[in-house]
């Protein structure tokens, strides 16, 4: 049984350890991505930023992905950011992956937001792909400042 919620302050060492871990199945790049960035050992704090939600996903009592939105530095008026989307290997091709994006979609049209921007990298290419089905576009540059300069692929995706 799947259950997606609101991130707790006892998640945070799983989350990081799951985010850290499919950087490390994928042979990603670490520097200047979430990988390195120390707010991933805080997620629950982090998640306490108004306008922001972060979403968990439990099968049975274990944790195995999240997913959320965050109002990033720099972002154009009413754009957040699709942040923190990662599952752990078990988790993939069982539909979590699309409940918890289709979570934070919500999110943030619930909150007045009227688009959504991401950044990813070549080596999630079934997130990448995932996104697409989901009507995000391919930008040429970044947008806001997520101090995460080792993201090459830029997305937005526009709210109905």
């Amino acid at each position: 049984m799947i259950n997606i919620r609101k991130v707790k302050p006892e998640d945070n060492l799983i989350l990081a350890t799951i985010i850290r871990g499919v950087f490390e199945e994928l042979k990603a790049p670490r520097l200047g991505t979430v990988y390195s960035d120390p707010t991933t050992d805080n997620l629950f704090e982090l998640f306490q930023e108004m306008k922001s939600c972060l979403w968990v996903a439990e099968v049975g009592a274990e944790i195995v992905g999240c997913c959320g939105i965050f109002p990033t530095v720099g972002l154009p008026e009413g754009c957040i950011e699709l942040v923190k989307f990662y599952l752990s290997t078990k988790a993939r091709g069982k539909g979590i992956g699309r409940e918890l994006m289709d979570r934070s979609i919500n999110s943030a049209k619930e909150l007045g937001y009227s688009s959504i921007y991401l950044e990813s990298l070549p080596a999630f290419s079934d997130a990448i792909n995932m996104y697409k089905k989901q009507g995000f576009e391919t930008l040429p540059a970044p947008m806001g400042e997520s101090g995460h300069p080792g993201c090459d692929v830029w997305m937005v995706k526009e709210l109905i």
